[in-house]
């Protein structure tokens, strides 16, 4: 990736600063945006509350939040936008995917809230699934904007530092930074305290999930390697954030 060819019929892949590019000109980045809040949203939906648990050997029971399988993904997808298109424009999918998760909380309080039907009788199940608990929702959209943020300023930063090269380094330390400022928030906001969490079991699952959570980056560089470098190709861009305002606190690009 980014290394200089005379093959004429590889496309050309331009160093570009970040904002230097119009928006006319990006192919993809509507339907990354859409893969990125489409797997956020599943994750708080499928996942956010539940405790798993797995067998490891020689060390026996081991407790994990179930959006383990999703979440992480939406890290993998914000390295993509970073990489590919730069802070600003991953800046601008964050909040996207924040407003999202704030109305799907929001619909789901109202539906949940609305009264049933006499013969319907699965309201208790349907609050069971989709009755998310204020707390839990805070705690999940605190944890979200920053350790989303953060995982995109460091990897922009790093691009800059290693001129582009060493890509595995800056996908993988951008989400050791992003999960575990993630994990540090949305856990003791979420269950420290709450019933049927043991101060134990909270810091247990937080470092449980950081560390799964980072091992699904390093297992899948192999995939972002190959959506990075399509991407990069069929944009024919390599965007780098010189001259970025990394300020969090807008979403226009």
């Amino acid at each position: 990736m980014g290394d200089e060819r005379s093959d004429a019929a590889a496309p050309a892949i331009e160093a570009v600063e970040a904002d230097a590019i119009g928006g006319g000109r990006l192919r993809y980045y509507d339907l990354v945006m859409a893969a990125f809040v489409a797997i956020l949203l599943l994750s708080n939906v499928l996942g956010a509350g539940k405790v798993a648990q797995i067998v490891l050997p020689g060390i026996g029971p081991w407790p994990f939040g179930a959006g383990i399988l999703f979440f992480p993904v939406s890290y993998i997808i914000g390295d993509v936008l970073t990489e590919v298109y730069g802070y600003a424009r991953a800046r601008r999918v964050i909040w996207v995917g924040f407003a999202a998760t704030l109305f799907m909380a929001l619909m789901s309080w109202v539906v949940v809230a609305l009264p049933p039907a006499p013969d319907w009788t699965n309201q208790a199940a349907y609050e069971t699934i989709f009755g998310q608990v204020p707390r839990i929702v805070f705690a999940s959209m605190c944890a979200f904007w920053a350790g989303e943020f953060v995982n995109s300023y460091v990897l922009a930063r790093m691009k800059v530092a290693t001129g582009g090269r060493h890509l595995w380094m800056r996908t993988i330390g951008s989400t050791v930074a992003g999960q575990a400022i993630d994990s540090l928030i949305f856990y003791p906001l979420a269950f420290w305290g709450a019933e049927g969490w043991t101060n134990a079991l909270v810091i247990r699952v937080l470092f449980t999930q950081w560390a799964l959570k980072v091992g699904w980056e390093v297992l899948l560089t192999p995939l972002t390697y190959v959506v990075i470098g399509a991407l990069k190709r069929a944009e024919g861009l390599d965007v780098y954030d010189r001259a970025t305002n990394f300020t969090p606190f807008r979403a226009r690009v």
